[in-house]
């Protein structure tokens, strides 16, 4: 499949999961209806909460994940491109490419959200993370510091690489690999939104951070160094302890696809 195909997917991917995963937090997660009461006449709350933006992240990446994995092999997210390199499944040359494309998405899926966010009355960049933005210490939901914000980031991208690698490995049962990828990065979310309001993904923490000022943004740091530190770790084991030693790096990235097709 020509570069520029795979990176088209890319792009799409990545806006997708923004939109979808950072879209639902920012206008349905906390959502009422002023016109809907029960019998005690309060207000009945119609936002879909934690689970519900949980889920629909993890359902971003399932979706895309058939849509156009067969055909980029489905990353939508730098430290996964960096974590298959580790793993051979992925070859150094594509990296750039394919980051450059993750990125361009999720900030074009960001201004979207912006766009959309901004058209309500009274809309303003208010409380600690606004727009969805990562973050630590003050910006993070529940006031976690910078250690534990840092070691969360790390662990979950370490987990949920393993099992993109091990779903995706040539040996695994075929076609379930984005079933299995979408409920664990739903599990991820479940864990540690309130944390860092769940990153694990350098170019989704761009995307919105960029329109949400320089305080959120000067925060993005860590979200690149944490997931991408977490990937190369995954990588790195899984092909150490777990991988089929007799595939190359252009057979595997082949599987990868394949595994991703229905």
């Amino acid at each position: 499949m020509p570069l520029i195909k795979r990176c088209i997917a890319e792009f799409f991917g990545t806006f997708w999961l923004v939109l979808g995963g950072c879209g639902s937090a920012v206008l349905a997660a906390t959502f009422t209806s002023e016109g809907a009461t029960i019998a005690d006449n309060t207000q009945f709350p119609l936002g879909i909460g934690l689970v519900g933006v949980s889920l629909a992240f993890g359902l971003t990446v399932l979706t895309m994940a058939y849509a156009v994995g067969h055909i980029s092999g489905g990353h939508f997210n730098p430290a996964v491109s960096f974590g298959l390199w580790a793993g051979k499944r992925f070859p150094a040359g594509d990296l750039l490419p394919y980051i450059v494309s993750q990125v361009l998405g999720a900030i074009v899926a960001g201004g979207a959200i912006y766009l959309i966010a901004s058209g309500k009355a009274g809309f303003e960049l208010a409380g600690s993370n606004p727009l969805a933005t990562n973050g630590f210490g003050d910006h993070s939901p529940g006031g976690y510091g910078l250690f534990a914000c840092l070691l969360t980031e790390v662990l979950l991208t370490f987990f949920f690489l393993t099992v993109i690698l091990g779903v995706t490995d040539d040996r695994a049962p075929k076609g379930f690999a984005p079933v299995s990828i979408g409920m664990c990065l739903t599990l991820i979310h479940l864990i540690s939104i309130p944390v860092t309001n769940t990153s694990v993904n350098p170019a989704r923490s761009t995307g919105v951070a960029i329109f949400a000022g320089a305080e959120l943004f000067s925060q993005v740091w860590l979200f690149w160094v944490a997931p991408i530190v977490g990937a190369l770790l995954a990588g790195f084991v899984y092909n150490a302890v777990f991988a089929d030693d007799d595939r190359r790096v252009g057979e595997r990235e082949e599987l990868v696809r394949e595994s991703m097709k229905p």
